[in-house]
């Protein structure tokens, strides 16, 4: 005998043993013992996974004793945030403090979508759980636990929980790091205080040759890509760099042209600001990867030459008062007290010592106008690798100039001031001082003739000078010197 059921019977039929094994459940659940519950769920749940194909993960916003909000949470949270926008319903949406984008989206509590990754599909929910009981807590919101949850085929495990996590983790961090505020660090003593870092500079506007500016980035894009190489060689991932010529020359705007393009913070290094060797090791543990750290005007910042002062102790007079004896003697020490304890060693060590491999992908700049002032143990290859003289303004770095300031490429004047820059040494700060336009709209023209002029002026004061000296010499001479 044949029975044929509609759909709707066949529905029917589905909802009753539904709300049946529902009452069934409910009544385990109101007299049944703990243990004979807890009993049947284990081994019901195991029953439903020989014919449940799917497997899922859950990853909680808060994990430890101490509410720290999970890394692996906040790095989904930013991967999914522009699946989110796309394929949720439902959306939150918050106000990121230091961030490029200060709005930031992402899925509603108990929504899903969808990602796809290698062909194959994988489904991410979110949720939470609200506690029934309402404890006291310094933490705010630490009664809902919210969470994320990743559902994918069984036959897909391996992938999933090797290649396609590492994956969103890593693309994460990259998408958080793209998009916050960088930041300009400063000490005061052992501690690092910060502001936005909003310098405007690229290396699109930087005036410099082509070729070397080309050079410059091309080992950049290398260093910032090369972690795995770091490894295999076995080299704390960091590169140093010696930027050194005249003042003027756009050492500090180089500096900005790097973190700018790298999306790097700059951690300002105040030498003369450190007390000893211990404060300088505890700044550098406190620095962050994706970071500049940057010594300006090393020569300047303290005695790094590795020669010992002079003990210059002149005669005094016999009659000279004991009191103002001891006076100076508590000044000169408490001069001596406050004076940096930083040594040459310490510095060294600072660069590529042990205490340089805390941490990774990092850049050590040092500036300097005097390059034969340093010792030659600071600025060898392995700790400066990369040594960029920056010296007068050429021509091509004045044709960059001249786009910038003037919005020009080519004009009858340039042929005169690419003999004037052949023969007149003007730093580049200087140019661009001359090109500064002082009406507006633009005087083209007469903010050309103004650079012609002041390298004309320079031309004719070198050669007043050399004459000048040429005289002295002959003086010198006809004196019997």
């Amino acid at each position: 005998m044949n029975y044929k059921f509609s759909t709707g019977e066949m529905l029917g039929q589905l909802g009753s043993i539904l709300a049946s094994v529902m009452f069934v459940w409910a009544i385990i659940q109101q007299y049944f013992p703990y243990n004979i519950r807890n009993f049947i769920e284990k081994y019901s749940q195991r029953f439903l996974t020989l014919f449940y194909p799917y497997i899922q993960i859950t990853f909680n916003e808060f994990t430890g004793e101490r509410f720290k909000r999970s890394e692996a949470y906040s790095a989904i949270e930013t991967y999914l945030g522009i699946t989110s926008s796309t394929q949720a319903k439902r959306l939150k949406a918050d106000i990121i403090k230091n961030n490029t984008q200060p709005l930031s989206l992402s899925m509603d509590d108990h929504e899903e979508v969808s990602d796809d990754f290698n062909g194959v599909k994988v489904y991410w929910s979110s949720g939470k759980n609200i506690l029934k009981t309402q404890t006291f807590s310094f933490y705010p919101n630490t009664d809902e636990k919210r969470y994320y949850k990743l559902t994918f085929h069984k036959r897909h495990r391996e992938l999933i929980v090797g290649d396609y996590l590492n994956h969103v983790l890593k693309e994460g961090k990259d998408i958080k790091v793209r998009n916050r505020l960088r930041k300009l660090y400063t000490n005061n003593g052992a501690q690092w205080s910060h502001v936005v870092f909003e310098h405007p500079a690229s290396f699109q506007t930087l005036a410099l040759d082509p070729i070397k500016k080309k050079e410059i980035i091309d080992d950049l894009t290398t260093f910032s890509q090369a972690e795995e190489f770091y490894n295999r060689i076995g080299r704390a991932w960091k590169r140093g760099y010696l930027l050194y010529g005249p003042p003027g020359t756009g050492k500090s705007t180089m500096i900005a042209a790097m973190a700018n393009y790298l999306n790097y913070d700059i951690y300002d290094l105040e030498l003369t600001a450190v007390k000893d060797n211990t404060e300088l090791r505890r700044l550098l543990i406190e620095t962050s990867s994706k970071s500049i750290i940057v010594i300006e005007d090393i020569d300047c910042s303290m005695d790094l030459t590795g020669q010992r002062k002079k003990d210059s102790k002149e005669e005094e007079p016999d009659d000279q008062n004991d009191n103002n004896k001891k006076a100076m003697k508590g000044v000169n020490e408490q001069n001596e007290s406050k004076a940096s304890k930083v040594t040459l060693s310490g510095l060294l060590n600072f660069v590529d010592g042990l205490w340089s491999a805390c941490g990774g992908d990092r850049l050590i700049v040092f500036t300097t106008n005097h390059v034969e002032k340093l010792d030659p143990a600071l600025i060898r290859r392995g700790r400066m690798d990369k040594h960029i003289e920056l010296s007068y303004c050429g021509f091509e770095a004045f044709k960059v100039l001249a786009k910038n300031y003037l919005c020009v490429e080519s004009n009858e004047m340039f042929d005169k001031i690419r003999v004037l820059l052949d023969e007149v040494e003007m730093t580049p700060a200087d140019v661009a001082e001359n090109l500064m336009p002082k009406t507006s709209p633009v005087d083209v023209e007469g903010c050309l003739k103004s650079l012609i002029d002041a390298l004309e002026k320079t031309k004719e004061d070198e050669i007043k000078k050399k004459i000048s000296e040429e005289n002295e010499k002959i003086k010198v001479v006809e004196n019997g010197g």
